[in-house]
């Protein structure tokens, strides 16, 4: 079955993305792996935004899932160096924050991010959020 086809199950089977989560709450880490996981996404967990810079240049994921405040390097920062790294450039990342004003979501969109996730989320919304990332990179 190709991508897009659907199992027995009913679930759609996409071709499989891999997905890095900077997030330095660790139940955030472990609740958006569990969701992710269960919707066939492979997942990668940073608990800063120094070691998701790493990661990032080791694995090159499908896309990137980045918590805006983290403590240390902020999520906004590392979407910067992210962006200014041509390797990396064009990796698309979805900011997700608590925050939902404007001004939250114009900065981020500044930094480079192509979506932004106010938490908390739904599992569909989460999906959604990847798939049109991933989508308008292409």
């Amino acid at each position: 079955m190709g991508a897009g086809s659907v199992e027995s199950s009913g679930k759609e089977i996409r071709s499989v993305k891999t997905v890095l989560v900077i997030d330095d709450d660790e139940l955030n880490l472990k609740l958006v792996n569990l969701m992710l996981t269960s919707e066939g996404f492979r997942v990668l967990c940073a608990a800063s935004a120094e070691e998701g810079l790493e990661l990032l240049r080791q694995e090159k994921p499908t896309v990137v899932l980045m918590d805006i405040r983290l403590s240390g390097m902020s999520g906004l920062e590392a979407t910067r160096r992210l962006k200014a790294d041509h390797a990396l450039s064009a990796i698309p990342v979805v900011a997700v924050s608590a925050y939902a004003m404007e001004e939250d979501i114009a900065r981020a969109s500044e930094a480079g991010c192509s979506g932004y996730l106010v938490k908390p989320f739904r599992r569909k919304e989460l999906v959604e959020a990847i798939e049109k990332a991933v989508t308008m990179k292409g």
